[in-house]
């Protein structure tokens, strides 16, 4: 028994060891496999990592091709952007009034939201305590149901609190509601009735109805590319029926500089390539040809009452002048369409750039260096009706004197002169010297720049005249901000010397892209603005002289007849409406005739039209002026034949020359001649005179047929 028991612990403990070696020898192979696997792991990731790098280089330079191709495919949207131009025009439907008269939607009623739902009350039920029986029970019970009913009541005035607060916010929100409804009906009605108003005035053809609406078809125009500036400047011929129109066009930076984009691996880098300067200058000039169609096609689109017989149209592009560093604006498409002309046209079948020229319209043929081309018609030639946006003009009254001389050099420049500023001191009273650098006819001007409130004495007009002749120029001018008297004007004739009044530099200044007004309240009217304002600014009379030599070259006797029309819309009221020899004054007298007569021992003919335009009726917006020549007892003669006609207007109770015209007849086969119009420049009241110079066939009736008189 005892060795069966020792063997027995020597078994144990030999097995003991027999387990240890195994664990051991288990843990070894363990071990070496964890190496072993360790180490084959890190083949698998050096493997891995190389296999990575590779496939990363690959990924990434795939990567940077596809950033090229994308910034190539961005440049060729960007051109076919730019050729769709016309196109997404014409898919866009035309300008009209109609969706501003139909009523705005409003919500059916009214929508509550959440708070239309009550807020529900607690359920007694759900506050039950169930019945226990035996003394100690019911006490529990009693207890439980005093709670239940006491947390039923706390629920319950909750409830009435959230329903009470529920009710005033929904009263509130359809209080909200109602007046919200209300309001915007009443915009709305507002709105349509404006509409409607302007849709009657366009009707009538007024000129203010008619400039609102084209401007506004203009400015609402959407799907022009991003970079094409909104800016216009637009008038109403009436007489003519013509839109004059001034559009901004985008800069030759709109045409992208290059062509695409490469990815140049051995650098890394994005490479763009140049686009050949032909080709970009051949999209820049459908760019801009494109662009002028679809001003025009937008605009007789518009037109759905016929009213526009024809579009002058000007494309200006704002750019730095390379010749002087200057941003200036050129115009680089011109072109009059008339309507006939350009609805003959398949404009989604045309190429543009021959389109435009098919149309009489002329394209820039350098548009990249500013190349200008001849315009059209400007705005400000129409008259001073006109609608535009742009920052404050300089102040040409209280400009320092040397910018103002050298805005006056710069005026030069850009006509084409070489020009000089010259020193402060030592100047001999010339202040800019100009060089006309033609071959044949050029020569040195002198120009004198002189910043006046007040009318400029001849003195300094005869000054002018030894200056030219001391510096041996071809011509001298003299450039004010006030105006000249009728002595200047004189001593002028038939000598090299030009006066520039202040309204007429403004016109000039305004023609080559330059700023500048006369204000805010110059002492003397711009460009004939009559002294009759807006009402409490002391509104007066003013004349309207017309001068003419009463005798042909060949000493045939000449009579002219003055005559004027009260109108609105280019239409007389009435016939009484219509001023003239047989009838001397309007209804109301506020326009009279006066009879012309001839100085003693002058051949010089003079007949007036006394105008109080503060008596002037509201509903009279134009007063047209002009004159024929006498049909009896022979036919009437041509108005070529006239020498020396003059238009002078004036202040009556001051004298003040408002305005004067005397560029002559010379040519004009017509026997009758349209001078300009007084035209309100407000609804203050204030007017302005408009030079606007029309020969009309038919001679006298001719005048009166065109303004809606009624001849018998």
């Amino acid at each position: 028994m005892a060795r069966r028991a020792g063997g027995g612990v020597l078994s144990v403990w030999a097995e003991a060891q027999r387990q240890e070696q195994r664990r051991r020898q288990a843990q070894e192979r363990a071990q070496v496999a964890a190496q072993r696997q360790a180490a084959q792991a890190a083949r698998a990731a050096q493997l891995a990592a190389a296999r990575g790098e590779r496939e990363a280089a690959k990924a990434y330079q795939q990567s940077r091709e596809a950033e090229a191709g994308e910034l190539s495919a961005r440049l060729e949207e960007r051109v076919a952007e730019l050729e769709g131009l016309l196109r997404v025009g014409l898919a866009r439907p035309a300008f009209s009034l109609d969706p501003l008269l139909a009523p705005a939607a409003l919500p059916a009623a009214f929508d509550p939201g959440r708070l239309g739902v009550p807020v529900p009350m607690p359920d007694p039920a759900r506050y039950q305590v169930p019945a226990q029986g035996g003394m100690l029970q019911r006490r529990r019970y009693e207890e439980q149901r005093a709670q239940a009913q006491a947390q039923y009541e706390r629920d319950w005035h909750r409830a009435q609190a959230a329903e009470r607060e529920r009710l005033r916010q929904l009263t509130e929100y359809q209080r909200g509601f109602d007046e919200w409804a209300a309001e915007h009906r009443r915009h709305d009605a507002e709105r349509i009735a404006r509409t409607r108003e302007l849709a009657e005035r366009l009707g009538r053809g007024e000129d203010e109805a008619v400039r609102e609406y084209f401007s506004a078809a203009l400015y609402g125009s959407t799907g022009w590319p991003e970079g094409f500036p909104h800016r216009i400047s637009l008038a109403w011929d009436v007489t003519h029926r013509q839109l004059v129109v001034e559009w901004e066009l985008p800069g030759f930076d709109v045409v992208p500089e290059h062509s695409r984009v490469r990815y140049v691996k051995t650098d890394d880098r994005q490479a763009p390539v140049a686009r050949a300067a032909a080709e970009r200058k051949r999209i820049y000039r459908e760019v801009l040809a494109r662009g002028t169609l679809r001003v025009l096609d937008e605009l007789f689109r518009a037109d759905q009452r016929g009213l526009v017989d024809s579009v002058a149209l000007n494309g200006l592009v704002q750019g730095v002048d390379p010749a002087t560093g200057r941003e200036t604006g050129r115009v680089l498409v011109a072109v009059t369409a008339t309507r006939a002309a350009f609805r003959a046209i398949a404009l989604d079948r045309v190429a543009p750039v021959e389109c435009l020229e098919g149309l009489g319209g002329r394209l820039s043929a350098r548009p990249e260096r500013l190349a200008e081309v001849r315009e059209e018609r400007r705005p400000h030639e129409v008259g001073a009706r006109v609608l535009g946006h742009g920052e404050d003009e300089p102040d040409l009254f209280t400009m320092d004197p040397i910018a103002f001389e050298e805005l006056i050099a710069e005026l030069f420049r850009a006509r084409g002169y070489r020009v000089a500023t010259t020193a402060r001191s030592g100047d001999e009273g010339v202040d800019v010297v100009a060089v006309d650098p033609d071959p044949v006819t050029g020569g040195k001007i002198v120009i004198q720049a002189k910043r006046y409130r007040s009318t400029v004495s001849p003195t300094a007009v005869r000054d002018l005249d030894s200056t030219v002749r001391h510096h041996g120029a071809i011509k001298g001018i003299l450039v004010t901000t006030a105006h000249f008297g009728r002595g200047s004007y004189d001593y002028i004739e038939n000598k090299p010397l030009s006066l520039v009044n202040g309204p007429e530099l403004v016109e000039l200044l305004a023609e080559q892209g330059l700023r500048g007004r006369l204000g805010p309240a110059p002492a003397a009217p711009m460009a004939g603005e009559a002294a009759a304002g807006a009402p409490g600014a002391g509104a007066g009379e003013v004349r309207l002289r017309i001068e003419w030599q009463s005798r042909t070259v060949g000493g045939d006797p000449v009579e002219l007849d003055v005559s004027a029309f009260l109108c609105a819309g280019g239409r007389v009221l009435s016939d009484e409406h219509f001023v003239f020899f047989n009838n001397p004054a309007d209804p109301g007298g506020a326009v009279r005739l006066g009879s012309a007569r001839t100085a003693a021992g002058d051949r010089l003919r003079t007949a007036t039209l006394a105008l109080a335009l503060d008596r002037v009726g509201p509903e009279v917006t134009e007063v047209a002026v002009a004159v024929s020549t006498e049909e009896d007892p022979g036919p009437a003669l041509p108005l070529g034949y006239l020498h020396g006609l003059a238009l002078v207007v004036t202040e009556r109770a001051s004298e003040l020359e408002l305005h004067r015209w005397a560029e002559g007849t010379s040519g004009i086969a017509e026997s009758a001649l349209e001078l300009g119009a007084f035209r309100r420049t407000g609804p203050g009241g204030g007017w302005r005179f408009e030079a606007a110079v029309r020969p009309v066939r038919g001679g006298l009736a001719g005048l009166a047929t065109g303004r809606g008189v009624a001849i018998a």
